[in-house]
């Protein structure tokens, strides 16, 4: 604090500029000690300056921030909110709304639209299977921010109590989606079935490597599970009289190592798709941990620049690492072999950076607003348009005549107003500070 004693001349030196009572005005001195330059700028919506409702000034004498109180309330980075929801917009019904848009402009839909808007069936890879590697890579982005204002001021079986619920949770919800856990017929029910599961797997390997090791050996745990699944699908056999045998090597739709081991040990509650569960985690685990070493970039590295930088750097050694390593095991989406991996972990880094652009260094939070109001309730608009069909039918009530008005315009129409419903639902939650979490 600066005092002024009334009687008594003074003088003081700020950065090289010397001030003296009588002479320099108080409004000098402290637009130098405060660095105010220039008329201050007018104060903007939150969700238009990028600050955010909780936003709070902090104090500065020349270059040195000065917290009126320490801040407690944890980090988090705008991009991971915002990359959340434009994954599950698309995973909500948003590719519809998408694809409908695209078609306004051609008489049929182009070659290169219907190749990408669909799962590759075998071997490859469309942007359409993003979807689920990114939801898996985001899940791992916010465990160093979520897990970082627990240890240390939270007994360690306390943290893995809370783990294991969410695991468990995340599992059952799965089945819900998928599984038919509802009907209460066993003979129904599949029990290794959904995306929720694979996210409850890799959330479950990359919580104890977090907890347990350092940054160093979570590079290396993430190259074991990664090398650990090719030497298991590249040089394992398999044989079992009720569900059948395959050599080593083989990565055919219905007969490779990890489709019949899922066979052998679920037996009967085996969803019955060529999709790998079991051994698929090895997998999910990995695309988990490469999130989680994103977000710890974003923790741990200091300055915009170097994190960007180390971001597209991890985004394109991966894409380069799981290209060529695609030569000899093969981009199998359904199997999450380990050349996929990371060819989507590539992707994912380049998205989290361009987010992170938006958001935590331009802070054009506006151009991602609608994102991070989706981003906000992620499980819950997952779990409502997967397991609510009738909100598709009160969307085809309430806007199919409408939309019937706009001639050949009347998909796009449609499916805008039925995202618009859905957006509506989030905003009103975001909008009164409710949040669902798993």
């Amino acid at each position: 604090m600066v005092r002024r004693l009334v009687h008594s001349p003074w003088s003081c030196e700020v950065y090289g500029t010397t001030f003296v009572s009588g002479k320099d005005t108080h409004k000098e001195i402290m637009t130098e000690l405060l660095g105010f330059r220039g008329k201050q700028e007018k104060r903007k919506p939150f969700f238009l300056s990028g600050r955010g409702k909780d936003w709070t000034p902090d104090f500065r004498i020349g270059n040195i921030a000065m917290d009126s109180a320490p801040d407690t309330r944890p980090q988090r980075i705008a991009a991971i909110d915002a990359l959340r929801g434009f994954d599950m917009f698309f995973l909500t019904g948003g590719l519809a709304l998408v694809v409908a848009g695209i078609n306004l402009f051609y008489e049929k839909s182009p070659a290169w639209l219907l190749k990408h808007a669909a799962h590759v069936q075998w071997e490859g890879f469309a942007a359409w299977d993003l979807v689920m590697p990114l939801f898996l890579f985001i899940v791992g982005t916010a465990m160093p921010f979520s897990f970082g204002r627990r240890i240390g001021s939270e007994p360690v079986w306390k943290i893995y109590f809370k783990v294991i619920k969410r695991v468990v949770v995340l599992f059952l919800l799965g089945m819900v989606v998928q599984g038919n856990l509802l009907s209460f017929e066993p003979d129904k029910m599949s029990l290794y079935c959904n995306t929720l599961q694979a996210i409850a797997s890799g959330y479950l390997i990359a919580a104890i490597c977090l907890l347990n090791l350092s940054i160093r050996w979570q590079v290396a745990a993430t190259a074991i599970l990664l090398a650990a699944y090719w030497l298991v699908m590249k040089f394992v056999p398999f044989s079992d009289p009720a569900v059948g045998s395959c050599a080593a090597g083989v990565l055919e739709p219905d007969r490779n190592v990890a489709l019949l081991v899922d066979k052998y040990l679920m037996g009967p509650w085996q969803d019955g798709t060529n999709y790998a569960w079991i051994l698929g985690q090895f997998g999910f685990g990995a695309m988990t941990m490469l999130g989680l070493l994103g977000g710890q970039m974003l923790k741990q590295i200091q300055g915009h620049g170097k994190k960007l930088l180390c971001l597209a750097a991890a985004g394109l050694a991966c894409l380069a690492l799981g290209y060529f390593w695609s030569l000899d095991f093969p981009m199998i989406k359904k199997l999450f072999t380990s050349s996929m991996v990371l060819w989507a972990a590539g992707w994912c880094y380049l998205f989290l950076a361009l987010f992170y652009v938006l958001t935590d260094v331009l802070r054009l939070n506006w151009l991602t607003f609608f994102f991070s109001v989706i981003g906000s309730n992620a499980i819950f608009v997952y779990m409502w348009t997967e397991v609510c069909p009738p909100t598709r039918n009160f969307s085809r009530v309430l806007f199919t005549g409408f939309s019937e008005c706009f001639g050949d315009g009347r998909q796009f129409v449609f499916y805008l107003c039925n995202y618009a419903l859905i957006w509506g639902v989030l905003y009103y939650l975001y909008k009164n500070r409710t949040f669902i979490k798993v």
